[in-house]
């Protein structure tokens, strides 16, 4: 009979040392879910919860308190659909804008575009006589191909966002002056076309049409960000565009695309801005950017937080409609409308960069998490294949069998 050796005994002990230890690292690490993590889940997911929807619930509480304040003015019909039919235009141009800041880029000259391309139309239309829907055409390729000039500049000129579509910009304003000479385009005794003026003035469902516009462009956008591979590469350009080039997207190539879908939209709206004034203002336009930076920076705090997209945008433009509405039937002063802008576009920004560093940190917890939850019952596996290696690789003592 053979006795037991001292690297079988040590063995043993291993093993069960391993297999002892097991239950107890097992205890320690499910102990979790039903203690102490739950307070930091719960928290955590609260925090997702309000950076999510927090500001569509803010702009259903905005339109309440106003309902209560002005109940024969603000919750009616009129209103609601005048609210719709201002906020159009700044809603376009905030989608617009929206498009290459997913990239990381800023298009300052989305204002200066809106103006030419309402000037364009009217010059087209009234002095040249074309075809309204030739005329729309063109304003519409046009600003894609300004669009795609601003992408040329930042993407191989090189030339920070900022700088470049701010001086692309102030060539545009130059051009508009140039085709105004300083002066209003004003229609003929016969007016426009009415079925040019429609685009902006008709109705359908009870509701103006121009606000089926933002939101048939909202759905858009939200499909090409969120469902194809053309929105998920803008996006992870413009978390990190060095990464981006290294796995092989074309960086260069879609940042042109962004800004030349900014260019469309400020086209398009250009196009709406003609229908709706009915005339040609050369000034008109720079009105339009902050608001449209406003909502674009602080849809990015909401539904996707951390990042522009365009439900957040809605959401955002929204709520700064129901705000300008709201104080000015309570009768606020004219420079309440600047004060409101610039103080949410600060507090818009304030936001965007605290949901970008929250989500960041998010990430870096859940990648911590995942590296070090498997490796926590590691050490007794490791030690038991370590012994039983050690015990099998050992020379064998003398036997101390007895016959």
């Amino acid at each position: 009979m053979a006795t037991e050796t001292p690297s079988t005994r040590r063995a043993q002990r291993s093993t069960t040392g391993g297999d002892a230890k097991t239950p107890r690292s097992r205890r320690t690490t499910g102990a979790a879910p039903g203690g102490p993590s739950r307070g930091p889940g719960g928290g955590r997911l609260r925090g997702h919860v309000i950076g999510t929807y927090g500001l569509l619930t803010l702009t259903v509480l905005l339109f309440l308190v106003f309902s209560f304040a002005l109940p024969d003015t603000f919750p009616t019909l009129d209103n609601i659909s005048s609210i719709l039919s201002n906020q159009s235009i700044p809603a376009m141009l905030a989608l617009g804008a929206m498009i290459p800041i997913v990239t990381g880029k800023f298009d300052l000259s989305v204002g200066y575009g809106l103006g030419l391309a309402h000037v364009l139309a009217m010059q087209l239309i009234v002095n040249n006589g074309w075809p309204w829907p030739l005329a729309c055409l063109v304003v519409i390729v046009g600003g894609g191909v300004i669009g795609v000039f601003n992408g040329l500049l930042v993407e191989f000129a090189k030339i920070d966002s900022f700088i470049a579509t701010l001086g692309t910009g102030s060539v545009l304003y130059a051009c508009t002056g140039w085709i105004t000479d300083g002066a209003r385009i004003v229609p003929g005794p016969s007016g426009l076309p009415p079925a040019f003026t429609d685009l902006y003035d008709s109705k359908f469902l009870g509701l103006p049409v121009p606000a089926f516009y933002v939101l048939g462009l909202a759905v858009i956008l939200w499909l090409l960000l969120e469902r194809l591979p053309l929105g998920r590469y803008l996006y992870v350009i413009g978390s990190n565009a060095r990464a981006a080039d290294l796995v092989g997207i074309p960086t260069r190539r879609y940042g042109i695309y962004a800004f030349a879908g900014s260019g469309i939209v400020v086209g398009f709206a250009g196009v709406l801005l003609a229908a709706q004034q009915q005339i040609g203002n050369p000034s008109v336009g720079m009105d339009y950017l902050l608001p449209a930076f406003v909502g674009a920076l602080l849809g990015s705090t909401a539904i996707k937080p951390g990042r522009a997209n365009a439900a957040g945008t809605v959401v955002a433009v929204a709520i700064l409609a129901i705000g300008l509405a709201g104080i000015q039937q309570l009768g606020a002063e004219f420079w309440a409308t600047s004060l409101f802008n610039g103080g949410t576009l600060l507090l818009a920004v304030g936001l965007a960069g605290y949901s970008a560093r929250r989500r960041l940190r998010a990430g870096a917890d859940a990648t911590r998490t995942s590296l070090s939850g498997p490796s926590a019952p590691a050490p007794p596996a490791a030690s038991v294949q370590t012994s039983v290696a050690a015990a099998d690789s050992a020379p064998p003592p003398p036997s101390t069998t007895t016959d």
